[in-house]
């Protein structure tokens, strides 16, 4: 049956959809869903519709039964139907799911609320918008989204000045998901100032195009790429390349690479790229199309030239540069990068004390300079055992 659910014979899939539904399969649709990762999108796409076609008054409280089984590829099939049968104790039945329910059950039940907009359910939304459920957090943010509920998307704002880097993620995750973009300017302030900045950055591209950031603020633009380049094949999926349109957003930068800014962000993409594709760990489990992205890429990026990028290193080796970290793994100069131990931040100094060392640099004057502005204790024993 799930063969020809999913299989190309018309006469079969039609047979099977009518079967599911008539009979409240639940066994069959619990299958679909545990081979959701097996199977192409267009074939999760036509099963969707064969379902919903063979879906009718007299048969529909079957998708009430497959609830239990949660699958993205299901969930507007199965919400826009309930919503359009909806009455008063279906409603009443789906607050009760939202409420008690399992993360399964509440996560089609939050999105049942985009369509069926019963303020009885915002308190059972706000409560269930940063539980460990990426799906349950992001289908309540954009039911409240919808519902123009003000303060949840004001708590969130909130949270993103949280001391705590996980709550503060959670809090782009549901902004983003919440979809309004006057809250782009808190999140980029929440990712300069977050040990998680990597996770944040690749949130960003879901609320507010690249290419849209770069023509409003070119260097938070440059700032969100750089930190996406750093996350990529570590904290960030490969096949995001696409979503992030970055291999169009490598080649705008490529034009600006003038802009020392510019050029560190490039020197750091044509790096870490390289090291993508000449590590086979790092594309191995990836399909086909990815994989061709990468290697699109790595050739993009080196086409630039180096040498001329490398020169204008000098440029974001400041105490004020939000580039200086990333340049300081490029820097060639030894003096530039010696004056550096000077500045009042510590990490910065304590990075700059870690290049020096990789380059055979770190004398003991070096060290001396180093220590006079460090108070953290912690940073002091690593520079002296440096």
């Amino acid at each position: 049956m799930f063969k020809k659910l999913t299989g190309k014979n018309p006469r079969e899939y039609e047979y099977a959809a009518r079967h599911i539904m008539d009979t409240a399969d639940e066994k069959l649709f619990a299958e679909l869903v545990e081979k959701d990762s097996f199977l192409f999108d267009f074939v999760k796409q036509n099963v969707a519709g064969r379902l919903e076609k063979a879906t009718n008054e007299h048969n529909w409280q079957t998708l009430l039964t497959f609830l239990k089984y949660y699958s993205p590829s299901y969930e507007e099939f199965i919400t826009s139907t309930l919503a359009r049968y909806a009455d008063e104790d279906l409603t009443d039945k789906m607050l009760g799911l939202l409420e008690n329910g399992t993360d399964d059950e509440k996560t089609y039940a939050a999105k049942f609320f985009s369509y069926i907009q019963d303020p009885l359910a915002i308190e059972f939304l706000k409560k269930n918008s940063y539980t460990d459920n990426e799906y349950l957090n992001t289908n309540c943010a954009v039911t409240l989204s919808a519902m123009n509920e003000e303060s949840s998307y004001n708590e969130a704002l909130e949270k993103l000045k949280s001391n705590d880097d996980f709550e503060k993620l959670l809090a782009v995750k549901f902004l983003t998901a919440y979809g309004k973009k006057e809250s782009l300017q808190g999140i980029i302030d929440a990712m300069k100032n977050s040990a998680m900045a990597e996770n944040i950055a690749g949130e960003i591209p879901y609320l507010e195009s690249i290419f849209n950031i770069l023509e409003n603020d070119f260097e938070n633009g440059l700032l969100v790429v750089n930190y996406i380049i750093n996350g990529l094949g570590e904290i960030l999926g490969l096949s995001q390349v696409f979503d992030f349109e970055l291999f169009d957003v490598l080649e705008f930068i490529e034009t600006k690479y003038e802009d020392s800014r510019a050029a560190v962000v490039l020197l750091n993409a044509r790096e870490k790229f390289e090291t993508l594709t000449e590590n086979d760990e790092y594309l191995f489990d990836e399909d086909k199309d990815t994989r061709n992205e990468i290697q699109d890429i790595k050739k993009l990026l080196l086409n630039t030239d180096k040498k001329e990028l490398l020169s204008k290193v000098n440029a974001e080796l400041r105490e004020d540069s939000p580039f200086v970290y990333t340049a300081l793994d490029f820097a060639q100069d030894l003096m530039a990068i010696r004056e550096l131990l000077k500045c009042s931040n510590q990490t910065i100094i304590l990075k700059t004390a870690e290049i020096l060392k990789s380059l055979n640099n770190l004398d003991d004057t070096a060290k001396t300079v180093a220590l006079l502005k460090i108070t953290d204790e912690n940073i002091k024993s690593i520079i002296r055992a440096l």
